[in-house]
């Protein structure tokens, strides 16, 4: 059977808060939203430039549980995009925190790493230069390499 898509379905506290930092941060616009009557966010989708992210509040009783409840989080969300810079400004100007400062990387990213306010990690990065798998492991290598 061929996978179709792939989506990331994220957890959240509040819905309505993540919907409107990832429209602020990273210029996302809201699909549509499925509210219980008790006003909580069952389901929500967003599109970032023509890619879908999922998303809903907790529910405890199935064991699904945000980052903030957590207090970590084991997922990276990579952003691609054509200025990493520029991005990783927007996220912390609208809410995020800068948790790894933009800098070059050996695999041929400029790349940075902002939490957003909802304990989700985002890695921002853009294309530097094209780099070969061998050559990524000859410079990933040497980064362990002692100094001489």
């Amino acid at each position: 059977m061929a996978v179709q898509e792939l989506y990331a379905y994220l957890c959240v506290r509040d819905a309505a808060a993540a919907i409107d930092f990832y429209a602020r941060a990273f210029g996302a616009r809201e699909l549509f939203r499925l509210t219980e009557p008790s006003g909580r966010v069952g389901h929500a989708e967003i599109d970032l430039d023509g890619h879908v992210l999922m998303l809903s509040e907790e529910y405890p009783e199935l064991g699904v549980r945000s980052p903030e409840h957590l207090d970590a989080t084991p997922v990276t969300l990579h952003l691609h995009v054509e200025d990493a810079d520029a991005l990783v400004a927007r996220a912390v100007a609208a809410g995020g925190t800068l948790e790894r400062r933009l800098q070059d990387h050996f695999y041929g990213e400029r790349s940075g790493t902002v939490r957003d306010p909802f304990g989700h990690r985002w890695l921002i990065g853009h294309a530097i230069e094209t780099v070969t798998p061998e050559e990524m492991q000859r410079r990933y290598t040497a980064l362990f390499e002692p100094a001489s």
